[in-house]
């Protein structure tokens, strides 16, 4: 329940898991989380979802007590995409959009291990790439 709490006080697109030794791991996207969050039978037929009240649905969120973040990771998560620290905007936006990631590790590789220094989410790199060109909300 807390990586739901932190995506959603945040505006986040998902976390970075890391491993044991804090190497990244997965990406646990908020998309994973809603998933989650909706009863199978209303992902199977969405029109269920029309019969379910509000009051209802404040249940939903019973289903992550005592989940955690690793039980909430899809079977089939691939690892997070790594971008090096001299990596510029438009690599690092190459990068997540060939790999559809919302995210994407900043890392410093070596013979140790790989050591994280961040993460630039989707939005925040929009922001920046839309600032450096100067783009004027005029449209």
């Amino acid at each position: 329940m807390d990586a739901a709490r932190l995506m959603a006080d945040h505006k986040l697109p998902g976390l970075l898991v890391l491993d044991e030794h804090g190497e990244p791991m997965a990406i646990l996207p908020a998309s994973q989380m809603i998933k989650i969050l909706v009863p199978a039978y209303v992902v199977e037929d969405p029109t269920l979802a029309a019969v379910v009240d509000e009051k209802h649905a404040d249940r939903l969120c019973q289903a992550l007590v005592g989940r955690r973040v690793g039980d909430c990771l899809s079977s089939k998560a691939d690892p997070p995409p790594i971008a090096d620290p001299d990596d510029t905007a438009l690599e690092v936006a190459a990068l997540m959009a060939r790999v559809r990631s919302p995210l994407v590790a900043v890392a410093t590789k070596d013979k140790a291990g790989t050591h994280l220094l961040g993460v630039i989410t989707a939005s925040h790199l929009l922001h920046e790439l839309l600032g450096a060109g100067g783009t004027s909300s005029s449209s």
